[in-house]
């Protein structure tokens, strides 16, 4: 599940959410900052869990919902208080500069939130109690249907706050890597900026639905030119502070995204072993996987936040 960084959005493969490159919060004007805080923050603490919940929940239930004669009944994940996104993202919306359509994602975001929150509750403590011992899962059967419509009204509301904070991330991003050109060259800022905005280009390119071959061809062979670039600047200016740590992590996202562009390109089918992990969290551990690619892309943005902020 993709994440927000206070510099970089980062996003996952739930729901194949595209991803775009992100502005520095610090470039932004403070108010417009403020905004992107407040709908950043509720995303980073409130949407993973959200999905977590409903991959719970969908690694035992069928799509017709439950029958009580599961082997494991292992129930679904709650998520976290949502009061403080609905007061954070009420604030930011009657801030400057006013982006009406940023706004009413937000609104229609802490609307979902909101309402799934009740809804995990009032099923995990269902399955907890193992009521569905006594009712014969007729409780559970009649929640199947609401909790699919919050989930459903969840993911879509999700995609469209992150896109529109994506639209504001990326004019800022290709406008600082611009300055950043005129005012020191192709200097090591410069080299880091690009190569972010690459990863996220080839995130996005890989995370369409359905995925367009030739599109995450083209953006992989455009950021491996970036990995090397940034690779030859850090070997040849070793006071540059271009950290190991991000251009590691530079080659790995860039393994994996080869492999899934592979494991796309000639339809190459996942083990049942694959799986199996696929289905129960493990995704990461998969090479040329989805939830590989959103981990590695994510271990990348944690080390230009870490150290690579020029």
């Amino acid at each position: 599940m993709r994440k927000f960084s206070a510099i970089y959005s980062v996003i996952g493969a739930v729901g194949m959410l595209g991803a775009n490159s992100a502005a520095p919060v610090s470039a932004q004007a403070p108010t417009l900052t403020q905004k992107m805080n407040a709908y950043v923050g509720c995303i980073n603490r409130l949407s993973a869990r959200s999905y977590d919940s409903r991959a719970r929940y969908f690694s035992w239930v069928g799509k017709n919902g439950p029958t009580g004669k599961e082997r494991i009944i292992y129930g679904t994940y709650t998520t976290y208080d949502t009061s403080d996104c609905r007061r954070n993202v009420e604030k930011a919306n009657a801030l400057e500069p006013r982006e009406a359509a940023l706004e009413g994602a937000a609104s229609a975001y802490v609307e979902a939130v909101t309402t799934l929150e009740p809804l995990l509750k009032e099923a995990d403590d269902y399955y907890k109690q193992q009521d569905y011992k006594d009712d014969k899962m007729a409780k559970g059967r009649a929640l199947h249907p609401r909790l699919v419509a919050a989930w459903d009204a969840f993911a879509s509301a999700d995609k469209m706050l992150r896109a529109g904070i994506d639209v504001i991330q990326d004019k800022r991003a290709v406008e600082r890597l611009a300055e950043i050109e005129r005012s020191e060259g192709r200097q090591a800022r410069f080299h880091v900026e690009a190569l972010m905005i690459g990863a996220k280009q080839v995130f996005r390119a890989q995370s369409a639905d359905p995925p367009d071959a030739a599109r995450i061809t083209a953006a992989l062979a455009e950021y491996e030119g970036m990995v090397k670039a940034t690779e030859a600047y850090a070997e040849t200016n070793k006071g540059s502070k271009i950290s190991s740590g991000l251009v590691s992590s530079a080659k790995s996202f860039l393994v994996t995204a080869k492999l899934l562009m592979r494991r796309v390109r000639d339809k190459v089918p996942y083990s049942q072993g694959d799986r199996m992990m696929l289905n129960s969290g493990g995704g990461w551990m998969v090479e040329g996987s989805p939830p590989r690619l959103t981990r590695d892309y994510n271990q990348l943005v944690d080390a230009y936040n870490r150290g690579s902020r020029l």
